[in-house]
């Protein structure tokens, strides 16, 4: 049996990789073209669109990742099929559940590779090209560092420790320069938040230097008029998407300790904990599709297919995630839904296979 296993498992591992570099290819050549749109902004180059995107490609192949291994089994499942080879293999006594096990296997493997994809390698090349992009674009956001985010605006340099959601700042740190470069004055904030028209500054710590010497003052509360807007922050507010599991509930602890709504973040970890899963259950969905299909059915018949109910997960996973949001839907529900839907549909299908 471990040979028929590796039979099947190679045969779709390899189908579903060849399919995985072509989704990547088109899905990379098409953002290609859509960041052009942006050169000329700022100091957004072609060859910096070319970095933004190569530093893309990981992320967007383990969103393509579910969509191609469907495809992948489709071709894979359905060579072995035309070819004969499943016949065979079950005229010989093997019954439909020790195939569907090694088609589990194989997608175990997938599963693996896609794991350490969205965990290990997407999350900071993701923030690396938005970090790029966004410094290119923006000249006034200098770049983000371990000590938080910083930007000058004016002869002014600011240093933010935590951009926060709803247009809210924690650990504001605000440098005054004169015309000969010469520090006059730093200010600390524990926190900001905007209120339609400017900055209004919390818990404050004001040192001022001048020729007369050094000055501190507190102040419970002051107005503080800037460039920076909350929609050129929005480009540095930590995105979801771009961070792992274990940076996630990081983040969602640190929302809950402030009061701030974590939602958008628990349905992103939720994502993070069951999408992966879904690959599993593309290949197996691809087992009945193929069974219950006459041996006539050309490969891109079966691309077709695939790619259909590929895309339609992709949008429905898409679509489940915003609405829950909107409605307030429980993170597991809106997060893991779509797989769970597309799981009852394969056992579905598998139970009235012959």
């Amino acid at each position: 049996m471990k040979i028929l296993d590796r039979y099947i498992g190679w045969t779709i591992i390899t189908a579903t990789l060849t399919v995985l570099a072509v989704l990547v290819g088109i899905f990379t050549f098409f953002a290609f073209i859509e960041q052009l749109e942006d050169v000329g902004r700022g100091q957004y180059t072609v060859f910096k669109v070319a970095v933004f995107v190569l530093f893309s490609i990981p992320n967007l192949t383990y969103e393509l990742f579910p969509m191609a291994a469907l495809i992948g089994a489709l071709i894979g499942f359905g060579t072995l099929m035309r070819n004969g080879e499943i016949t065979v293999i079950r005229v010989a006594g093997v019954p439909k559940g020790r195939i569907v096990l090694s088609v589990v296997k194989a997608g175990g493997i997938l599963l693996a590779l896609a794991v350490l994809l969205g965990e290990i390698v997407a999350p900071p090349a993701e923030r690396f090209a938005r970090d790029y992009r966004n410094i290119a674009i923006n000249d006034r956001v200098t770049f983000r560092s371990d000590s938080g985010f910083w930007s000058r605006d004016g002869e002014s340099f600011i240093n933010i420790r935590e951009i926060l959601p709803g247009d809210q700042l924690r650990g504001l740190y605000i440098y005054e320069f004169d015309d000969l470069n010469r520090l006059r004055t730093s200010t600390y904030a524990e926190s900001a938040s905007y209120d339609g028209k400017q900055w209004v500054l919390k818990d404050i710590a004001q040192t001022q230097l001048d020729d007369e010497g050094i000055r501190e003052r507190h102040l419970p509360e002051a107005a503080w008029d800037s460039m920076l807007k909350p929609d050129l922050l929005s480009m540095l507010t930590i995105d979801p998407e771009s961070l792992g599991i274990v940076s996630l509930v990081r983040y969602i602890r640190f929302l809950h300790r402030n009061a701030q709504d974590t939602q958008r973040y628990e349905h992103a970890l939720w994502t993070k904990l069951t999408y992966p899963l879904a690959t599993v259950v593309m290949v197996v969905l691809a087992v009945p599709m193929v069974l219950r299909a006459s041996r006539s059915v050309t490969i891109g018949q079966r691309v077709l297919v695939g790619a259909g109910v590929g895309l339609g997960f992709h949008l429905l996973n898409q679509a489940a995630g915003h609405l829950g949001v909107v409605y307030e839907v429980h993170p597991v529900l809106s997060a893991a839904g779509p797989a769970l839907l597309m799981f009852f549909i394969a056992a579905f299908l598998l139970a009235r296979t012959p």
